[in-house]
């Protein structure tokens, strides 16, 4: 048993030194805009991430490069029933995520959210019978890279982005924390299977609707990071294999 204990924690060694190497990791996740206290809309997704450029990528992550729309939805509806969020009746939203690159020792950096996100007020974004009296259009591009937008209208509004970042983002006395973390949360693995990473933004909206004159807008990036199924399978066959060993040297 002990020969096999070892057999198993070399193994296990090995497939972790051919990982290191690795420059590219898939992760899972979602991309998410919350407006205000509202729940946030998720767009759920999968992509092969590149981490430390050309470094290895088992430590901890340095930089990390985002290909573009892994994350993407189109009209998708989300109604709004709590009526301590009136007038809101619901939310629209349709986007997708550019291509970007974080980096830092608190990860952060530029990766816009192309689309919009439609407010319906007064009623459901999808009531065919009685449609919203108003919208109000928030403009997405600005977020996770700066600068302004204005849109006068029926309801004149201005939106102002800020990159993302893995720490505090905030927009007056609203705020939402990102994170780094690895296996059982051990920051220095952070690159590793099973390693997660939230990159959060701000979007400053400010309107002329009295109750809506500041609304807080924040995009929120979640990623999970997973094996490859073929580290998985040479994981799993390793594992067997050393197991009927075992048992054979057992019975003998």
């Amino acid at each position: 048993m002990r020969r096999l204990l070892s057999a198993l924690a070399i193994s296990l060694l090995a497939l972790g030194a051919g990982q290191a190497q690795a420059v590219v990791i898939q992760a899972t996740g979602s991309l998410g805009i919350q407006l205000s206290a509202l729940p946030p809309v998720t767009i759920p997704g999968s992509a092969f991430v590149t981490v430390n450029g050309t470094g290895a990528a088992g430590g901890h992550v340095n930089t990390l490069s985002m290909p573009a729309s892994p994350f993407q939805v189109t009209g998708f509806v989300l109604p709004v029933t709590d009526p301590a969020a009136a007038p809101i009746g619901g939310l629209q939203l349709t986007a997708h995520n550019a291509a970007g690159t974080f980096s830092g020792a608190t990860l952060g950096g530029l990766m816009s959210i192309n689309g919009v996100t439609k407010v319906c007020l007064f009623a459901a974004c999808d009531n065919a019978t009685t449609p919203p009296p108003a919208n109000l259009v928030v403009p997405l591009n600005n977020a996770g890279v700066g600068g302004g937008f204005a849109v006068s209208t029926l309801v004149n509004l201005t939106a102002l982005g800020a990159p993302w970042t893995a720490g505090t983002a905030a927009v007056g006395t609203v705020s939402i924390q990102g994170f780094q973390h690895g296996p059982a949360s051990v920051a220095s693995s952070t690159a590793t299977a099973s390693g997660s990473i939230r990159l959060v933004t701000p979007v400053f909206v400010s309107t002329n609707i009295a109750s809506s004159a500041v609304v807080p807008v924040f995009g929120i990036l979640d990623l999970h990071f997973v094996p490859e199924p073929g580290t998985l399978l040479l994981l799993g066959s390793g594992i067997a294999g050393l197991v009927i060993t075992g048992r054979k040297r057992a019975q003998r």
